[in-house]
């Protein structure tokens, strides 16, 4: 790709960070970021704002407020029922988030695929990345890990969606309360978890900030039934692809059980927001976030190593 450096584009591809953040003023900088995949959920409406609350998770991210989104649409010809239930469960979200929505764009597929473009502000001294984790920095995760494997054990029938009605929740429910929780504290870095897991987007946040990363596996919140489908070796391609790219890269202690180190390489669809912050700082992050109803955990921390590297243990 050609070079589009600019000293206004203050966070482009170079980190693999969430969203591309362009400069406008002294005081207001754009977010940017476009989001949309198939079908997680049979039900049409609650595909809409799961779709929806991933694509503005990226803005959250990056510790700023969702201002505009779009609709991507690809959709079958002759299904204006079902895609108007997506159009609606998408828009909940947005509303939700307190942000517009303001039109879109679709072409006609035979496979769906729905999800936003959304454009976000934030103060230009105030964007968090990925980049900039620091040593000692405590690690905090706020969403459960476990979504891809309930979805395979849903696809095989071993489970059905009501079975997974946590999971659903959660892939549905926003990050707002973490972006804004981490911008009254102050932190030092952040990314939501979404298709290369807990261990690949922390790997990614390790590498752009020059430093390593420690888990606890028995500190990661999970869903329920996660572990148990783990167990059972109902386990999505896209773990075994996750465990494949990272490689050498993780060091699993041998501790830690097969299943349980499984789900820390599993594909999340509108995973949480995992935040590296000053240990000063840490206790009241996760009150905070506890007290808006989010059951954020600290699930390890910032060291010394080589960069992008993770270490688990139990």
């Amino acid at each position: 790709m050609p070079d589009f450096r600019d000293e206004r584009l203050l966070v482009g591809s170079d980190t693999m960070d969430d969203a591309a953040v362009y400069r406008l003023t002294e005081d207001i900088a754009l977010i940017q970021t476009l989001d949309f995949f198939t079908p997680i959920v049979d039900d049409p409406r609650g595909f809409g704002r799961i779709a929806a609350a991933n694509a503005l998770s990226d803005i959250y991210a990056m510790g700023g407020t969702p201002l505009v989104a779009l609709n991507i649409v690809c959709f079958p010809s002759g299904e204006k029922e079902l895609l108007t239930e997506v159009l609606l469960g998408g828009a909940e979200k947005v509303k939700e988030s307190g942000a517009l929505l303001a039109g879109g764009h679709s072409v006609e597929d035979k496979e769906p695929k729905y999800g936003l473009s959304v454009t976000g502000v934030v103060h230009p001294e105030r964007v968090i990345t990925n980049a900039t984790a620091r040593e000692g920095d405590w690690l905090v995760l706020t969403k459960p890990l476990g979504t891809g494997i309930l979805t395979t054990a849903v696809k095989g029938r071993i489970l059905t969606e009501a079975d997974m009605a946590e999971g659903i929740r959660s892939m549905a429910a926003l990050n707002r309360v973490g972006g804004e929780e981490m911008q009254r504290v102050g932190v030092s870095a952040a990314t939501d978890i979404t298709g290369f897991g807990l261990l690949g987007h922390g790997g990614e946040m390790a590498q752009a900030s020059g430093l390593a990363l420690e888990i606890r596996a028995e500190d990661v919140p999970l869903l329920p039934r996660a572990l148990e489908m783990a167990e059972m070796g109902l386990l999505p391609g896209g773990l075994h692809a996750n465990r494949e790219y990272l490689g050498e890269r993780v060091e699993v202690s041998g501790k830690v059980p097969q299943a349980l180190a499984d789900v820390l390489f599993d594909p999340q669809t509108s995973g949480g927001l995992l935040v590296a912050l000053d240990p000063g700082r840490g206790e009241e992050f996760i009150r905070g976030l506890q007290a808006r109803g989010v059951d954020a955990r600290r699930v390890g921390r910032v060291v010394a190593g080589h960069p992008g590297t993770i270490r688990v243990t139990l």
